[in-house]
C-alpha cells in the first residue's frame, strides 16, 4: 500500500474514533443528560386478606350472600376507640357512651326511662350497676353475647352467626357517609327484614335496622369512632376498684 493511501486510511480511522467519542461524551454537553428510567421499589405486600383474596393494590373482594360473612370476619377492627351508640325502638331512644381498649369495654347507657346503667366487660366477666349504686353485680360474660359491648346492640359477631340461608342480599354500600359492607336477612316467620352495615375502615357495626311490613320498628346508629382512648382513662367500679387503665399492662 502506498504511503499516501496509508495516511488517508489513518486519517479516516482517527476521524471515526473522534466522531464516536464525541457522540458518547460530547452530545450530552449540548443536549443534557439522556433520560433514565427508575424502577419503583416494590412496596411491602399486605398479607391481610378478605374472603381469601389479597387486598394489595386496593382491589376489593366481591361481596355476595355466600361470601359476606368471610369478608366481615377478615376485617381489621379497632383495638382502642370511643363512640356514641343510639338505638330507637319505635319512639323510645337509648343512648350509650362506649369506650373499648385492649379487650375491655366500658359503657354508660341512658335508658328511655331516664335510668343510667354502667357496664364493664373484660376478662370474660361482666360488671353492671345503676347510677348511684355503691356496688356492682357481676357474672361471666357469654361468648358472642349481644351485650358484649355493654350497649345492648347487635355486634359483628351476631352478623357472623347468621344462618347463611337467611341472607338475601349483600354488597358494598355507603351509609351515613361511611363505606360499609351491607347484609340483608329475611325472617319470614316474623314478617321481618334485618339489615346491617359494617364500616369498612373500622370493622365495627355502623348501622342496623329491623323492618316489619314496611315500617322500621328498630334502628341503631353510631358516631365515628375516636381512636385511641386517651391514655390513663380508667375503667373503674363504683367502689373505686380499677379494673383497667388505658396504656397500662397488668
Amino acid at each position: 500500500m502506498k504511503r499516501n493511501d496509508r495516511n488517508v486510511l489513518v486519517i479516516l480511522v482517527v476521524a471515526a474514533i473522534v466522531v464516536a467519542v464525541f457522540a458518547s461524551f460530547g452530545l450530552p454537553l449540548f443536549y443534557g443528560d439522556t433520560a433514565t428510567i427508575t424502577l419503583p421499589t416494590p412496596a411491602p405486600s399486605d398479607q391481610g386478606t378478605q374472603g381469601g383474596e389479597e387486598q394489595a393494590l386496593g382491589v376489593r373482594v366481591e361481596v355476595t350472600p355466600e361470601t359476606v360473612q368471610s369478608v366481615i370476619a377478615a376485617m381489621s377492627r379497632l383495638d382502642s376507640y370511643s363512640r356514641t351508640v343510639t338505638t330507637t325502638l319505635r319512639d323510645a331512644t337509648t343512648t350509650a357512651q362506649v369506650w373499648t381498649d385492649g379487650g375491655w369495654t366500658r359503657s354508660v347507657l341512658t335508658a328511655p326511662n331516664g335510668l343510667t346503667v354502667h357496664t364493664i366487660v373484660g376478662q370474660e366477666q361482666v360488671w353492671r350497676w345503676y347510677e348511684g349504686d355503691r356496688e356492682a353485680v357481676s357474672w361471666p360474660a357469654e361468648e358472642g353475647s349481644r351485650d358484649l359491648e355493654g350497649q345492648r346492640i347487635p355486634t359483628y359477631e351476631d352478623v357472623l352467626a347468621l344462618d347463611k340461608e337467611t341472607i338475601t342480599a349483600a354488597g358494598y354500600q355507603e351509609k351515613n357517609g361511611a363505606s360499609c359492607v351491607y347484609v340483608e336477612v329475611a325472617i319470614p316467620e316474623l314478617n321481618q327484614v334485618e339489615r346491617y352495615w359494617v364500616a369498612s375502615d373500622s370493622g365495627l357495626l355502623w348501622y342496623a335496622e329491623t323492618e316489619t311490613g314496611e315500617e322500621i320498628v328498630w334502628a341503631m346508629s353510631a358516631t365515628t369512632p375516636e381512636t385511641p382512648v386517651s391514655a390513663g382513662t380508667q375503667f373503674a367500679l363504683p367502689n373505686g376498684r380499677v379494673l383497667h387503665t388505658v396504656g397500662e399492662t397488668r
